[in-house]
């Protein structure tokens, strides 16, 4: 469980502070999905109950997000697309939409904590926690904010690409995955970039 050490200085003063997290990064397909978060002082229950989304069993992680999503003073999430990874690279994809979920806020709010060792350029103070899912209540519950969006849209786009199994693997470079690209090429949500790079790495483990 995520504490609230880094919360709760400022919710002492009467501060409210926003969690930001992105899900998606490191896939092959689909897009990075950002959830800004915004937790209630007075829910100190749900504050202590969040945790990163990756160590949550999916019927945890359901709940958790339907419990952040009513309780929360606000939440959104932002999405950064195959275009515009493929055009910025996925850094600078993932921080144009982390300060696009900030902007969106309509809170007022004294600082933002985001997940990883980079934070974007934003008007307000803004502090990097690596790992920050798993020490930080804010960070965490954006994370699985984020999660729980990102496996909708996957879940969606196997409808539309049946072949793929994005619905099990949620384009993460699985055995699965690999083998469907193989018989059937990459689709439009597919990050050519990544693929390009995945191949090189193939190729060259092949080789030693």
């Amino acid at each position: 469980m995520a504490p609230v050490i880094y919360e709760r200085c400022f919710w002492e003063q009467q501060h409210l502070v926003a969690g930001i997290d992105e899900a998606g990064r490191g896939c092959l397909a689909g897009p990075v999905v950002v959830a800004a978060v915004v937790l209630s002082p007075n829910d100190i229950e749900l504050a202590t109950s969040v945790n990163d989304s990756k160590i949550l069993r999916p019927s945890v992680r359901e709940e958790l997000f339907a419990a952040i999503t009513q309780s929360a003073i606000e939440w959104n999430v932002t999405l950064a697309d195959v275009a515009l990874i493929e055009e910025r690279n996925i850094l600078r994809a993932t921080l144009e939409a982390m300060r696009g979920a900030v902007e969106a806020l309509r809170t007022p709010i004294a600082h933002v904590f985001v997940d990883g060792p980079v934070a974007p350029q934003l008007s307000i103070p803004a502090t990097a926690i690596v790992s920050g899912d798993r020490c930080c209540a804010s960070v965490a519950a954006a994370s699985i904010v984020a999660k729980v969006i990102r496996d909708r849209i996957m879940v969606e786009l196997a409808q539309q690409y049946p072949e793929y199994g994005f619905d099990r693997h949620k384009g993460y470079a699985t055995r699965e995955h690999f083998h469907a690209l193989e018989q059937w090429g990459p689709t439009r949500e597919h990050r050519m970039a990544f693929l390009r790079k995945w191949r090189q790495r193939s190729a060259q483990q092949h080789l030693l």
